[in-house]
């Protein structure tokens, strides 16, 4: 070798190592709008995770069902097209039955009892069934207990519902759970939901209160009933694919970034609580805050007696116990 071919070889190595590694950049994806608690966990996700890989890991956020509904999400991670969504369990249990036990309503008694199932035992037990559908289950964030809206009228009692087309997420006990009421579940993915209201395809929706402040729905909805009747937990998910794709150490980063985006929505969900419900009747909306429970438990009873036993009525029974 020539000194000149030397010198040439020398340089060519020199400038490789100077420049610069490129990030690996993921896509974190959800429906609810960037000014959510799903954007907030969606920050605290990314800042968390591009903080502790020191930028070599970088997150794109896409809100606003930018790569499609929640179940159009949950594909695409199971096929590597996404890496993460911020998902409600809806869609979920399509893909990890054992999710469904956590939606059956009137089974949590507080925000302070399902944190408390969620992050023990019986919590990270149904995260890891997420492996058996090509998902990795990172972590519990929240939506919040859920309540109904409607632009017919005020529903103070479970007859009052009767007739009215109520949105769902496309989830079987909760359309059991509406049909027990006389009320008419229409399952829909979220991103069709508010062209839905507006034209009188549906009736009303059910969500948590950050979610009906998020999306501004006292433009569309007129009335709020504060039921409480479900606890909405939502889940921090990877692509199988491409968490297998990274080191001990990225997982480990992952996974402590998941458990700041569940920090994040949790306490912008306690700040939109009651906030959120001053900004309902701020703009308009005629809210029925008190209801008795008791008599919409019983209504939605036959949800129970129907699915309890495909899932797991030893589970739902731990979460009840696990309460006490």
């Amino acid at each position: 070798m020539t000194t000149m071919t030397r010198c040439f070889a020398i340089l060519i190595a020199t400038t490789a190592l100077a420049l610069p590694v490129a990030a690996k950049t993921m896509n974190l994806a959800f429906t609810p709008p960037s000014d959510s608690h799903y954007g907030d966990a969606g920050r605290a996700f990314k800042d968390t995770l591009e903080t502790l890989s020191g930028g070599d890991i970088e997150i794109a956020l896409k809100p606003s069902g930018a790569l499609g509904g929640e179940r159009d999400v949950i594909e695409g991670l199971q096929i590597g097209t996404i890496e993460f969504t911020i998902s409600s369990t809806g869609p979920i249990g399509n893909f990890v039955p054992e999710v469904y036990a956590l939606d059956f309503p009137f089974l949590f008694n507080d925000y302070e009892s399902a944190h408390a199932v969620l992050d023990g035992d019986i919590g990270q037990e149904i995260l890891a069934k997420f492996s058996q559908a090509g998902l990795v289950g990172l972590a519990w964030s929240e939506n919040g207990f859920r309540h109904i809206t409607n632009s017919v009228h005020a529903v103070e009692t479970p007859e009052d519902l009767a007739g009215l087309k109520i949105r769902t997420m496309e989830n079987e006990v909760h359309i059991a759970a509406f049909k027990a009421t006389g009320a008419a579940p229409t399952p829909m993915s979220w991103t069709e939901v508010l062209t839905s209201l507006q034209q009188g395809t549906i009736d009303g929706q059910e969500n948590p209160v950050p979610i009906i402040t998020a999306n501004n729905m006292w433009e569309i909805q007129k009335y709020v009933t504060l039921t409480g009747h479900v606890y909405s937990p939502a889940a921090v998910v990877m692509s199988q694919i491409h968490w297998d794709a990274l080191s001990a150490q990225e997982q480990d980063w992952v996974r402590t970034a998941a458990t700041a985006a569940a920090k994040a929505a949790r306490a912008t969900v306690a700040a939109n609580e009651t906030a959120g419900v001053e900004a309902m009747k701020a703009h308009g909306m005629a809210v029925v805050e008190t209801v008795d429970k008791a008599a919409f438990a019983k209504a939605v009873q036959p949800a129970y007696d129907q699915y309890a036993d495909r899932y797991s009525p030893e589970l739902i029974d731990r979460i009840r116990m696990a309460q006490q």
